[in-house]
């Protein structure tokens, strides 16, 4: 055994010294629960000659090790490595979490020296990360920042409703921009937001919930709200949709009026425009208040733009940003 811990292979028969054998680097993702790997996988670590890990505490060696493979701790140099695959041998590498770094650029400075007949290289895959995995780190961040930092871990549900405010206006008008760029990291800014709340709600004394619980509500919603998708029911047009995603709302709700559940915070075209739509929606005929004054007018103009399909708040805001750029050409 030499300095790095790594035990070369026992001298080879005369005949097969010179097969260069096979190094297998094999990945996981913590991501996905360790032992479950892939069939391909399974099948390289038994056939294996050796099998390797620089990190003791990797979190796969107890399943390998209960699968009856034996996994040598040791970390050894490209020259050791390549050795160790002279005579048609197979040696696997579990790859920590950096993905062997050294041990790769090192084996790449060997095969550029021309003077080694190098193994055959292969990279496996033994987990991939599915769909949303990278929303397990989101949390695990958000849990150690709520832990360790002295800003974040004083901050309540009030506290960040602001910012939750600014961070939706912010995404809003990224997607008015057209900016992929902006529009990708405000709607990073925007689950921030409800990962943090979610974090804090998990410290409640009396009525605690967990980010698992928000997405277990919504799932639960989505689901019973699209029937047509996930159920017998059938909708062919997005108005069919929407008519079925009303109806479902008003069962699960039970309102006694049209106008609960719009929050009154909102802007005021907004808000306007959201009530004229559940009078249209609910088809009730509701007369404008026959009251002078610049707020009724804009009331009334809110209610025309609904009703002809504009967005009130969205065509101020383009009328505004056509001002914007007509002040800087008059300053410029």
């Amino acid at each position: 055994m030499n300095a790095t811990g790594f035990e070369p292979a026992p001298d080879q028969d005369p005949d097969t010294a010179s097969a260069p054998g096979r190094i297998v680097l094999l990945t996981t993702s913590h991501r996905v629960a360790p032992g479950l790997l892939s069939w391909p996988a399974w099948q390289a670590l038994h056939a294996a000659d050796r099998v390797l890990c620089a990190d003791g505490t990797h979190l796969q060696l107890p399943y390998l090790r209960e699968a009856g493979i034996r996994v040598d701790e040791t970390s050894p140099t490209a020259e050791e490595l390549v050795a160790a695959c002279a005579g048609g041998h197979t040696v696997i590498v579990v790859a920590t979490g950096e993905g062997e770094p050294a041990l790769t650029d090192g084996l790449a400075r060997l095969a550029g020296s021309g003077r080694v007949q190098m193994p055959e290289l292969e990279l496996l895959p033994a987990s991939y990360d599915l769909p949303g995995a990278r929303l397990l780190d989101l949390v695990q961040v958000m849990d150690r920042i709520r832990a360790e930092c002295p800003w974040s871990s004083q901050q309540t549900h009030r506290g960040l409703a602001k910012y939750g405010i600014e961070e939706a206006y912010e995404l809003v008008e990224a997607i008015e921009e057209d900016d992929r760029d902006e529009l990708r990291e405000e709607l990073g800014d925007v689950l921030l937001q409800v990962v943090f709340h979610s974090r804090i709600a998990e410290e409640d004394p009396d009525a605690p919930f967990s980010i698992d619980d928000v997405a277990g509500g919504i799932v639960a919603k989505l689901i019973h709200r699209h029937p047509h998708v996930f159920g017998d029911e059938r909708a062919d047009t997005p108005e069919e949709v929407k008519a079925h995603w009303l109806r479902t709302k008003a069962i699960e709700k039970q309102r006694t009026s049209v106008t609960e559940g719009i929050p009154l915070g909102q802007p005021g075209l907004a808000l306007a425009a959201k009530l004229a739509s559940r009078v249209r929606t609910a088809g009730l005929d509701v007369p404008l208040p026959k009251t002078e004054g610049i707020g009724y007018e804009l009331l009334t103009l809110a209610t025309r733009a609904e009703a002809a399909g504009v967005d009130p708040e969205a065509a101020l805001r383009a009328a505004a940003r056509a001002y914007r750029d007509a002040i800087r050409e008059v300053e410029g």
